[in-house]
């Protein structure tokens, strides 16, 4: 079982929340997490065990980031919104820092993500 964070901007959550049904079955046989909006919206619409950190910019980018350099975060998958400015770019930039320095799959689209959810080494 991989544990896997879900996160995405506020222009990306319906993609997410798409992306989520679309992989359901795979997705409920690991352990979730994700950043308060998101999580809480995962979880109500395709009925997904996701646990909640805080809202990004309220620190949850930053709790999860912890977590990847923890140890206790295995796959990220991060919708963000390439074309909105954030206000915490920091701690997203921090966040991705960390998957780049511990070697943590990343993905920031749904294709990507599509390869990391259907790959053989997701059981593995």
């Amino acid at each position: 079982m991989k544990r896997i964070a879900l996160i995405a901007h506020d222009h990306m959550k319906d993609k997410m929340i798409e992306w989520c049904s679309k992989h359901r079955a795979v997705l409920a046989r690991h352990e979730l997490c994700g950043t308060g909006t998101t999580a809480a919206r995962i979880r109500q619409e395709t009925g997904l065990d996701v646990k909640g950190y805080k809202s990004g910019p309220l620190g949850g980018d930053l709790q999860i980031g912890c977590a990847v350099a923890e140890g206790r975060i295995d796959i990220v998958i991060f919708f963000s919104d390439p074309l909105t400015a954030q206000p915490h770019d920091p701690d997203i930039r921090a966040l991705l820092r960390a998957c780049q320095v511990c070697d943590i799959p990343l993905a920031n689209n749904p294709s990507t993500a599509d390869y990391i959810v259907t790959s053989p080494l997701l059981d593995k």
